[in-house]
């Protein structure tokens, strides 16, 4: 059995979400900002729910996934970095962007500090906290059975399983990148997708699924 612990449900998988997203109730001022910079898909969804305006002001993007919700509700990306770390576009930004004026539309918990980390090299980025995740609650009966692989899609996800679940030894993890890898205990037998998409987690899940039944 493939567990999906993303939002999304997906084919070919048992949907068991971890995170639930809440809307805050704060406005989203655009108008004054050369660029906004999204690092996930919910943050693009949120700012649409709060300002349709947003897509008038080019983005940066982190993901391939953030950049096709970007353009799929009509916004402009003019750059998204090859790899898929906060880091990495926080230095992309002082490398190429450094002049312009940035909002940094985000959730409430982060797990890169892109602004302090550009605050170090002198660079202002102003940021705009318009939604904030939450963990689902569940019984230990609800728990992945045993041999399952498991697809976490992101530290958040990580952090909402083991609120509600021990990890079984049987258990393998499937990780959406190397920036969510490093949330899960050293024990942990895990394999990273090859890109940073659900599609790509749930590639290399059956390819691990079909390895353990030779």
């Amino acid at each position: 059995m493939i567990y999906l612990l993303s939002p999304t449900a997906k084919a070919e998988t048992e949907s068991l979400p971890m995170i639930q997203f809440t809307l805050l109730d704060v406005s989203l001022e655009v108008s004054s900002y050369d660029l906004l910079m999204f690092t996930s898909k919910q943050a693009v969804i949120s700012a649409e729910a709060l300002n349709p305006a947003w897509k008038e002001v080019p983005s940066l993007a982190i993901g391939k996934a953030t950049a096709k919700q970007i353009e799929d509700l009509g916004g402009h990306v003019v750059y998204h970095p090859d790899s898929f770390y906060g880091e990495v576009l926080a230095q992309d930004i002082l490398s190429f962007f450094q002049e312009k004026k940035i909002l940094y539309i985000r959730p409430k918990e982060v797990s890169f500090d892109s602004r302090a980390f550009l605050a170090k090299a002198g660079v202002e980025l102003d940021e705009a906290i318009i939604y904030e995740t939450e963990c689902r609650r569940y019984s230990s009966d609800s728990a992945p059975q045993k041999g399952a692989i498991i697809i976490f899609t992101s530290p958040s996800t990580i952090h909402c399983f083991f609120k509600n679940f021990l990890w079984d030894e049987s258990y393998t993890a499937i990780v959406i990148g190397e920036a969510t890898k490093v949330h899960l205990p050293k024990e942990v037998k895990v394999f990273v997708a090859k890109e940073a998409l659900i599609s790509s987690c749930i590639a290399k899940a059956k390819e691990v699924l079909t390895a353990n039944q030779l």
